[in-house]
C-alpha cells in the first residue's frame, strides 16, 4: 500500500490461494475497504469457495488484470504469499493436465512398493525429471509419473521445472522478520482475527449450499475452526493449532522463496514500510 500510494500510479494485484474466495475475508486478511477504496486491488473474490481454485484459474485472471493495469498505463504491484501462484507470473509455464484414476493407482503401488521403486520407472521414462527429485519425494515422484503416463510425454518436456530460475523482467523483493518478532506477530494476528468474528465467518461458510470446496477447507484458520465446528478440538485448541500451523507454514514460505535467488531480501527489525520503500525509491 504504501509502495502503491506513493508511486502515484500502481495498482496491487494479491497473489495468494485463499483470497480467491468471497467471503472468506477475515481468515485471509483481505484489505479492507479502505485500504481497496485508496488503491485499486485485484486476484481477490474471484471464486465461490464451493470451487476448487487451481493455479491455472489463477494464472488466466491475473493475466488479464495485469494487462489491464497497463493499458491504464499503471504499474502492476504483486504481492505474494502463494509461491507457486507468483511462479506463473514471474515464470510463464506449461501446466500439464490431471489423471484422477491413474495417480490413485500410481499412491496404490507407492503403497505397496515404496517410492523409490516408482522413481526407478520415472529413470527410465523420464531420466531428466527423475534427476529433479529425490527419490523419497512422493509427491513429486507421483506427480511426474502421472503426467509421463497420462500425456504421453515426458513431464520435463513441460518446462524446466520449478529449480531454474532465468531473468524475469520483474523487481522481486522479500521481507524477512527476525523468527521470534514473526512468531509474535503470527499470534497477535490470529487472536485478532478472532476478536474480528472468524469463528463466525467460518459457521456461516459452513451453512451455505454448495459446500466448500476441499481446497477452501484447508485454508489456514478454517480448517481448524471446522474441526472444532464438527467437535475435534475445543476452541482454545483450535486457535493454539492456527498458531503453530501458522508459524510452520511461515517457515515453509521462506524455505521456498529462499530458493530464488533473483528475490532482494531486506531483513526487517521495526517498521517495513520505512525499511523497504526507501529501497524501491532511491534518492
Amino acid at each position: 500500500m504504501a509502495f502503491a500510494l506513493r508511486h502515484g500510479a500502481a495498482e496491487v494485484l494479491a497473489v495468494d490461494s485463499m483470497q480467491v474466495y468471497r467471503r472468506m475475508n477475515i481468515g485471509t486478511a483481505k484489505p479492507s475497504a479502505a485500504d481497496r477504496g485508496a488503491v485499486a486491488h485485484h486476484g481477490i473474490d474471484l471464486a465461490e469457495p464451493s470451487t476448487d481454485f487451481a493455479v491455472t484459474h489463477f494464472e488466466r485472471a491475473a493475466r488479464e488484470a495485469m494487462a489491464q493495469i497497463s493499458r491504464r498505463g499503471a504499474q502492476p504491484v504483486l504481492v505474494a504469499g502463494t509461491g507457486l501462484y507468483l511462479r506463473s507470473l514471474t515464470d510463464p509455464m506449461e501446466v500439464p493436465g490431471r489423471w484422477p484414476e491413474l495417480r490413485a493407482a500410481l499412491e496404490e503401488r507407492a503403497a505397496r512398493e515404496g517410492s523409490p521403486a516408482l522413481h526407478a520407472e520415472l529413470v527410465a521414462l523420464d531420466p531428466i525429471a527423475a534427476t529433479r527429485m529425490e527419490p523419497t519425494n512422493l509427491r513429486r515422484v507421483t506427480r511426474a509419473l502421472e503426467v509421463t503416463l497420462g500425456s504421453g510425454r515426458p513431464f520435463s518436456s513441460f518446462g524446466p521445472g520449478l529449480d531454474q530460475y532465468p531473468p524475469v523482467p520483474f523487481v522481486q523483493v522479500g521481507l524477512q522478520w527476525p523468527r521470534p518478532v514473526l512468531a509474535e506477530r503470527i499470534a497477535a494476528r490470529v487472536h485478532r482475527m478472532m476478536a474480528q468474528g472468524l469463528l463466525a465467518e467460518v459457521e456461516s461458510l459452513l451453512a451455505e449450499s454448495p459446500p466448500m470446496s476441499r481446497t477452501a477447507r484447508q485454508a489456514l484458520g478454517y480448517k481448524e475452526l471446522i474441526a472444532h465446528l464438527e467437535g475435534t478440538w475445543s476452541l482454545d485448541e483450535a486457535v493454539a493449532a492456527i498458531i503453530v500451523r501458522t508459524r510452520q507454514f511461515a517457515v515453509r514460505q521462506e524455505r521456498w522463496f529462499r530458493r530464488d535467488p533473483r528475490i532482494r531480501w531486506v531483513h526487517i527489525e521495526h517498521d517495513p514500510v520505512a525499511e523497504v520503500v526507501p529501497l524501491l525509491f532511491p534518492s
